[in-house]
C-alpha cells in the first residue's frame, strides 16, 4: 500500500477502529512511508489488462453507495498511461444510475478480482465520462473492441488517484471456462490419446 490510498481512506474514524483494534502502528509506517503509490507500475497496468471484468463503484446524490460490474473481452479496459484508464460504455439496461452519479461526484472505486490466483487489487479514483461531441466519438473510436457488437455509447476515462493490493484471504477460487479449458487440457488430451487406443483394440478383436 501506498502513502496515498491510506490518506484517502483512512479518515479519522477509520483510524479510531485501527487503533481500537491494534493495527493502527501498522498503518502509521504506511502513512509515512516515500511510496506515494499514485502511478500503475507494470505489474498493475499487465494485471488491469488481463481481466475480462471489473466492479466500479459510485455515490448517488442521496449518499447512498452504488456498485455495478463491467466485463468484455480482456483488455476492454485499456491502460493508457500509468494515471489513466478508459473504457468504452456499451448500451445496457438504460438505467443510468453509474452515469447520473459521476455528474455529481466524479469520484470512484475499482476492485479487479483474478480469482484462480487470489489477488484483488483496488483503485480510487476520478471519472469523467465523454459523450455527444467529436473527443467523445474519436475516444470511442479508440478505445472500442473491434469484435464487440453491442453499441457504445460514451468513452469513460479515470484518473487513478491511488492503488491498494489486498491480501489472497477468503478469496475463493472460481474459473471462467477459458481457464477451465486450460487446466484440464492435459486430462483431455490423455482421455482423447485413451479413446484412440480403445477403439485400436476393438478394431483387433473384430
Amino acid at each position: 500500500m501506498g502513502r496515498r490510498f491510506a490518506e484517502l481512506a483512512f479518515t479519522p474514524l477509520v483510524k479510531k477502529q485501527q487503533l481500537q483494534h491494534g493495527s493502527r502502528h501498522l498503518y502509521e509506517r504506511v502513512e509515512q512511508s516515500r511510496d506515494l503509490g499514485d502511478k500503475l507500475g507494470p505489474f498493475e497496468q499487465e494485471f488491469i489488462q488481463d481481466r475480462d471484468g471489473f466492479y466500479l463503484a459510485s455515490v448517488t446524490e442521496t449518499g447512498w453507495p452504488y456498485i455495478q460490474y463491467r466485463g468484455g473481452e480482456k483488455g476492454f479496459l485499456h491502460v493508457l498511461d500509468e494515471r489513466t484508464l478508459g473504457f468504452t460504455d456499451l448500451r445496457g439496461n438504460k438505467q443510468y444510475i453509474s452515469v447520473g452519479n459521476l455528474q455529481h461526484d466524479d469520484r470512484v472505486a475499482l476492485f479487479f478480482m483474478d480469482y484462480p490466483r487470489q489477488s484483488r487489487l483496488k483503485i480510487l479514483g476520478r471519472a469523467k465520462v465523454h459523450e455527444g461531441d467529436a473527443e467523445a466519438r474519436e475516444l470511442i473510436e479508440t478505445l472500442r473492441v473491434p469484435q464487440e457488437k453491442t453499441p457504445a455509447e460514451r468513452a469513460m476515462l479515470i484518473h487513478v488517484e491511488a492503488f491498494d493490493w489486498n491480501c489472497p484471504q477468503h478469496i475463493t477460487p472460481r474459473y471462467t471456462e477459458e481457464e477451465l479449458e486450460k487446466i484440464l487440457e492435459p486430462m483431455q488430451r490423455r482421455l482423447d490419446a485413451l479413446e484412440e487406443e480403445n477403439k485400436r483394440l476393438r478394431s483387433k478383436t473384430k
